[in-house]
């Protein structure tokens, strides 16, 4: 099934040239990112593979550090009460993770799951873009783990640096020493970076959605008939449906259990025999700070893709408004059935070339539309301002949309958590 990955992702049986795959979307980071992770399962030995390494670094090294190398006879610095916790939380967020990019890529295949086969109905421009966000893809993944990784692995080094005498081993003190950290480092990097791929490939799905949605917003400043108009909408909408139907699960699983995560977190270190410093809470404050990441990266395309579709309501109506002003300026009470001429686009006395940039986007500005010579009725233009009232676009998880409204209190509720952690950090540090 990866093998399509090597292929064009774009079908090479349509004549259109605009359809050729570019170079730039070529799935090159994604494919060296699946394997490196071994998520591609296009084979069976490479299922084998993948669910062993899964359960290697995932379960059972996870499992070995917490019941051996808890080291509960060390001394404050080396003690890990809330080992338990880190390890349970990245073990599930890795368990969610793998099974979601499993199922996804067995039942889709990564060109169908980013909607690389859909890039020949679109523009050239929201290919470019696409193009663009997937070349940077891994570029995000490093730049979201790698500096908590860094982090973790200065502590792991310091940990077994300083107290050797007290750490439990086998054999040999340097080399055990050694595996179990390169181990627990390893275990940690693949559950951390597992799950924010699946949540930047989450994202990829919603960017394209949203560039769909900025080139579909140029339909109300050129003469467009409103059935092409409600055609392409309605493919916006279906999309977005399948993004929410393949991601609800996930979304919400994420959700819910960040936020026990936290909770949890919460309860054991405001308890009166809690001792909190820096050596036993850091480890804890990094689990805390990469699972609220790429909570954030999920809710903030989901919102954004949200905002994006329902402002084309907004537009629509203005469209509607500006066309009916222009109409009627010459046809008094009476709903044209005819093409009007309008020889003039807008009022004399505006200035709609403003030196002042408000910095919006084409989905959400406050410019007026242009009425070009020919103009549909107003019939019609009322029936699509209608539709799109009533059939407002958005990501839904299990029927319920995710607006900035939601995104605002569930930000509000997991950042306190997380700078309540840190300050008691960065508190017992100083």
């Amino acid at each position: 099934m990866e093998n399509e990955t090597t292929q064009n992702l774009l079908p090479q049986n349509r004549p259109n040239p605009d359809c050729r795959t570019q170079e730039g979307l070529e799935l090159k980071s994604f494919r060296l990112g699946l394997h490196w992770f071994c998520l591609d399962q296009s084979s069976l030995w490479k299922v084998s593979l993948s669910w062993s390494l899964f359960f290697v670094l995932a379960i059972g090294s996870p499992i070995v550090s917490h019941f051996l190398l808890l080291c509960s006879d060390c001394d404050k610095q080396h003690q890990r009460p809330y080992d338990a916790l880190v390890q349970l939380s990245l073990s599930s967020f890795a368990a969610i993770s793998f099974v979601s990019l499993s199922s996804w890529a067995r039942k889709y295949g990564i060109r169908k799951f980013l909607f690389l086969d859909k890039l020949c109905d679109v523009s050239d421009k929201v290919r470019r873009g696409y193009a663009e966000e997937l070349q940077k893809s891994m570029k995000l993944l490093c730049v979201f783990v790698l500096p908590c990784f860094a982090l973790e692995g200065a502590y792991r080094i310091w940990w077994y640096a300083t107290g050797p005498s007290q750490i439990p081993y086998f054999g040999n003190m340097i080399a055990s020493d050694i595996i179990a950290c390169a181990l627990q480092l390893g275990s940690w990097l693949y559950r951390t970076s597992i799950f924010i791929l699946a949540c930047i490939f989450y994202q990829l799905t919603c960017h394209l959605q949203i560039l769909r949605l900025e080139d579909f917003a140029q339909v109300f400043q050129k003469e467009t008939e409103v059935s092409s108009i409600l055609a392409e909408h309605l493919r916006i909408r279906r999309n977005l449906r399948i993004i929410s139907h393949r991601f609800r699960l996930f979304l919400l699983l994420s959700l819910v259990l960040v936020t026990a995560s936290q909770f949890f977190a919460l309860l054991l270190t405001t308890r009166t025999t809690a001792t909190v410093n820096i050596y036993e809470i850091g480890e804890l404050a990094l689990c805390s700070i990469s699972l609220v990441t790429g909570l954030f990266i999920c809710l903030r395309s989901a919102t954004k893709i949200t905002h994006r579709a329902q402002a084309i309501t907004s537009l629509a109506a203005k469209w509607h408004v500006c066309a009916t002003i222009n109409t009627f300026d010459e046809v008094d009470g009476e709903t044209p059935t005819t093409q009007i001429a309008s020889p003039r686009m807008y009022p004399p006395e505006v200035d709609w070339e403003s030196d002042e940039e408000d910095g919006s986007d084409d989905l959400d500005n406050t410019k007026l539309v242009p009425i070009f010579a020919h103009t549909v009725s107003f019939q019609k233009r009322q029936a699509l301002v209608n539709y799109l009232e009533h059939n407002r676009a958005g990501i839904t998880v299990f029927g319920f949309m995710v607006d900035r409204t939601g995104i605002h209190t569930i930000f509000g509720i997991e950042l306190a958590l997380l700078l309540w952690l840190l300050n008691k950090t960065i508190v017992n540090l100083t």
